[in-house]
């Protein structure tokens, strides 16, 4: 085998990244219910409390309590619980395996390759991960909401691939580029493709890497297959 273990991204890999503008309806219903200006409340949710929900500092109510008293609103507890159930069943909702992404990764395990996630994300996601298809195919799951770092840090590469028992240049990354991921990756010396759905719209998203990269491209969770062992290929 080239490689002894691949490492995925889950969104905007594994599954779709969140749909804009049904992230910013859901951030509108969050702020109505706390009775907070939306613009200010959405700024707020990605500006200041990313950075904290992302490592585990704040869970969702409490992003949405710190945002409340930014904004000097005093909403019932109630009320914030509302909200919070808004955006965890928003998350829940959108970890669902693309199409290909199940079978790709079965077919992976079974020929012998170990197969890690690490994942920018908060607690929502979390939480609702061991319930997805895709949890029993990860040997190594790694979440920035648990660990308390986020990509490109290479500690999170390097935990990663100490968990699952391989070095860096033993395992294969494949991401949307968001996080500047691909370049963090190739840094610790891994070997990084950059996955873009072509259904998916580039205002979606935030991808720092995509732009710049001149490494491998694939369309689809399969044709990962093509930069692995060429038996497997069907």
């Amino acid at each position: 085998m080239k490689y002894k273990a691949i490492i995925f991204d889950l969104f905007g890999t594994l599954v779709d990244n969140m749909h804009h503008a049904q992230f910013q309806a859901v951030l509108g219903r969050m702020a109505a219910l706390v009775q907070a200006p939306a613009d200010r409340f959405e700024h707020l949710w990605n500006r200041d409390t990313w950075p904290m929900r992302s490592t585990g500092t704040l869970r969702v109510p409490g992003a949405i309590e710190y945002i409340c008293h930014q904004l000097g609103v005093n909403p019932a507890p109630e009320q914030i619980q509302q909200a919070a159930d808004l955006r965890y069943s928003f998350t829940r909702d959108m970890l669902v395996p693309r199409p290909d992404a199940v079978e790709t990764l079965t077919i992976l395990k079974t020929a012998g390759y170990r197969l890690g996630l690490i994942s920018d994300c908060t607690e929502d996601t979390a939480y609702y991960w061991p319930q997805t298809a895709l949890a029993p195919l990860i040997d190594v799951p790694i979440l920035s909401s648990e660990v308390g770092m986020k990509k490109p840090d290479p500690r999170i590469f390097l935990l990663a691939c100490e968990r699952l028992g391989v070095e860096p240049a033993q395992c294969l990354y494949m991401g949307d580029g968001g996080s500047n991921e691909l370049s963090g990756a190739r840094a610790v010396g891994m070997y990084p493709v950059l996955i873009r759905a072509p259904y998916e719209n580039a205002s979606n998203t935030r991808r720092q890497d995509e732009e710049q990269w001149d490494g491998p491209h694939i369309s689809a969770v399969a044709e990962i297959l093509n930069h692995v062992d060429s038996t497997l290929i069907a």
